[in-house]
């Protein structure tokens, strides 16, 4: 029997076909996915900042494939290092990124090591200060400098092997705060923006809005897809930010995709690789599992525009990970 459509039932069966064949894709797609006989070694090298008289050492996780990879810059929290986080690097560098672990002096391990342990604290809250945020902001785009021309530089290992046009940025806690001010936050004490062109993308681990100032007209002009985690109860050791104004950069954001993780129960450490001063809760091994399926899928669906990830991302794939009292949220313009 011979069934005849009109032109508005054709267009619905077109639509289904379309979410469906949609929907198949983006089952096949598994941002957790990794190569298990792959063991990235990390390269550690050093950025040297001539006009500024600055070494910044960085750590670099490598993929295997030589040809050109997306890059992938990480800031760490104060009192960190750019051997911070390496489950992330590791993972990022297994699914096909270069990811480079920044260190920056006067923020870094340095400001605690060889302070007696009673005076670490305001010895980590003095270092806390616009000044070092500045150094940080010149560190991304030194660093983002330096890898232009290693990758230029045909004697060099990195030769060919970063595609500096597709470049995402993340950091925690002090390096979410650097990663706001290069990707596109608006800093109306310094009159202009910080933004370097080159980043396409950011994730901020434990975001923080302006002190004293106007979410709103901070990162209103953010035109970039920006990713943020957070935890219930991520407060930060050293500035005490609490957890729910953490979730004040979101609904700032306009203009641009954006999208929000709330892990339940997670502290401010759910970032790192242990705990750190001050924990009270148990770590939930689940966590780590989370924020590496997140960030891997937001990385691909807007540094490699892969149709899939994004598929995976916006529909039912993170839920499919999350814990039930994890909460999710994003907006596409």
């Amino acid at each position: 029997m011979r069934i005849l459509l009109s032109l508005a039932e054709r267009g619905l069966v077109l639509g289904f076909l379309l979410v469906a064949s949609g929907a198949a894709q983006a089952g096949s797609y598994d941002p957790l996915a990794v190569d298990p006989a792959f063991h990235p070694v990390p390269k550690d090298l050093t950025v040297q900042d001539a006009a500024r008289h600055r070494d910044i050492p960085i750590r670099i996780y490598l993929p295997t494939n030589s040809a050109p990879a997306p890059v992938v810059l990480f800031s760490h929290g104060q009192g960190g290092s750019r051997e911070g986080s390496p489950f992330m690097g590791g993972h990022w560098a297994a699914r096909g990124y270069v990811a480079v672990f920044l260190q920056h002096p006067g923020s870094d391990e340095s400001v605690w090591k060889a302070v007696p342990v009673a005076q670490r604290k305001q010895a980590m809250e003095t270092a806390d200060s616009a000044k070092n945020l500045m150094l940080r902001v010149r560190d991304v785009h030194a660093v983002l400098n330096q890898l232009e021309r290693w990758n230029a530089d045909k004697t060099n290992d990195l030769a060919g092997r970063l595609d500096l046009e597709k470049v995402g940025m993340s950091g925690h806690s002090f390096g979410a705060v650097t990663t706001e001010a290069v990707s596109g936050e608006t800093f109306p004490v310094v009159g202009h923006r910080l933004t370097d062109p080159r980043i396409k993308a950011a994730l901020a681990f434990s975001p923080s809005v302006p002190k004293g100032g106007d979410p709103a007209k901070a990162f209103g002009a953010v035109s970039i897809p920006w990713m943020l985690m957070t935890g219930t109860k991520d407060e930060g050791f050293i500035n005490k930010t609490d957890p729910k104004s953490r979730l004040g950069v979101y609904p700032a954001l306009r203009g641009a995709p954006k999208y929000e993780l709330v892990l339940f129960n997670a502290e401010h450490s759910v970032f790192t690789d242990r705990p750190l001063p001050g924990d009270r809760a148990a770590r939930n091994p689940n966590h780590h599992r989370v924020i590496l399926a997140l960030s891997t899928a937001f990385w691909d669906a807007y540094l490699r525009n892969d149709a899939e990830a994004r598929a995976w991302l916006n529909g039912a794939g993170p839920r499919a990970v999350m814990d039930a009292q994890d909460q999710w949220q994003f907006s596409l313009p």
